[in-house]
């Protein structure tokens, strides 16, 4: 196995327009190696690694003390598609009044890639625990799912500046709205809707965030969502009752009038994250596979797995599954979309994968970051 070399000094210009750029987000707080989320004491700080992939092994560099969560979908990181900037969603903090446990947060940062080294310029407050973002194609806009208050907010991108401009009601809070992914052309979006099992349809027209009335059917309680870059297809994954039961990815289909649900692939047990390719050819999904349990649980298993799925149609089959490393938390394909990377939350470590056609393959390459990796994003252009 080889280790790819971390830069941690030396963050060049030329990084920042390479279009290659892969940013995984690292805390340090919250171990989930026990079954459950555990607040440490006295953890350090939080950090990011940002990847290049203009080369393989990708050049990392590690920026220390930018606060993010595990809690949440590992889509609490967006980039915008010049690559100028990101947003890195700080979803939770240790609770003051009860050592062990977490509290929402508010707090999404502006995170400079052209800077030389990368720099936070602002910080903006949003409701109650902001989890997955997305990014219009354009770059002109965002949307972000506030978990804890059952909102999404819209927030305009002109430049470096970042405002919140809308925020809309799409559920109560305790139904935990997830994640939110905005079509090709921006005009339209899903959100998962966590704890009631289904996506919900959202619209942006002439700059105004709308809830439309449609709810669409989906297995389980889904977590990411994704549309696929034709525009034609929402994805999520959801797990059911748990491991080992088999979970399902859910296909809906956009372009059908109206639009429904279409389909459910079965793709393995615990689902924590997916990922389309930039082609829109393949979707990756990272699955717990008792993995997350306690050691001594008899559900555990020492490692995960990776499903590869290949379009067909207005669906996907699963055409690969291969080992991962233990508790998977987010998985996204290098901009070009010839690797994934997969983030392995109790070893500290990116695993890297070669995409060829529909065949996937391990590298043995493996990146160790500063803390557990818990949300990871490419930008999508």
């Amino acid at each position: 196995m080889r280790i790819a070399g971390a830069i941690l000094v030396g963050f060049t210009l030329a990084l920042s327009a390479s279009g290659q750029i892969v940013i995984s987000g690292n805390e340090s707080k919250i171990d989930l190696t026990s079954g459950t989320a555990v607040v440490l004491p006295d953890a350090p700080p939080d950090s990011l690694t940002i990847l290049d992939f203009t080369s393989f092994p990708p050049e990392a560099t590690h920026l220390d003390n930018i606060r993010n969560s595990v809690i949440g979908p590992p889509s609490n990181i967006a980039i915008t598609p010049d690559e100028n900037l990101a947003l890195i969603a700080s979803s939770t903090l240790p609770d003051p009044d009860k050592p062990g446990a977490w509290i929402p947060d508010n707090i999404i940062h502006v995170l400079d890639l052209a800077a030389n080294p990368p720099a936070v310029i602002d910080e903006i407050k949003t409701d109650a625990q902001p989890s997955g973002m997305s990014i219009a194609r354009d770059g002109s806009f965002a949307l972000v799912a506030n978990r804890a208050a059952g909102t999404v907010s819209l927030i305009s991108i002109d430049g470096k500046s970042v405002t919140i401009e809308q925020t809309v009601k799409v559920c109560e809070p305790e139904d935990e709205i997830s994640d939110v992914s905005i079509a090709p052309d921006g005009t339209m979006a899903v959100a998962s809707v966590n704890a009631l099992g289904y996506l919900a349809l959202l619209t942006v027209q002439d700059g105004t965030l709308a809830v439309s009335e449609r709810k669409f059917s989906v297995y389980g309680k889904p977590y990411r969502c994704v549309i696929s870059p034709d525009g034609a297809l929402a994805l999520t994954a959801g797990s059911g009752q748990g491991t080992p039961d088999t979970d399902a990815l859910t296909v809906i289909d956009l372009k059908a009038d109206p639009p429904r649900t279409v389909d459910y692939v079965p793709i393995g047990s615990g689902p924590e994250s997916i990922e389309i390719s930039p082609d829109g050819k393949l979707v990756a999904a990272v699955l717990m596979e008792g993995s997350n349990f306690a050691d001594d649980d008899p559900r555990h298993e020492d490692n995960a797995k990776l499903t590869i799925l290949a379009r067909r149609g207005n669906t996907f089959e699963v055409v690969q599954t291969l080992p991962t490393g233990p508790i998977p938390e987010g998985v996204a394909f290098s901009p070009d979309g010839e690797y994934l990377i997969v983030q392995c939350h109790p070893v500290r470590e990116l695993w890297l994968y070669r995409v060829e056609g529909e065949t996937v393959t391990d590298t043995g390459e493996r990146i160790p970051v500063p803390a557990m990796p818990s949300s990871l994003r490419a930008a999508e252009k």
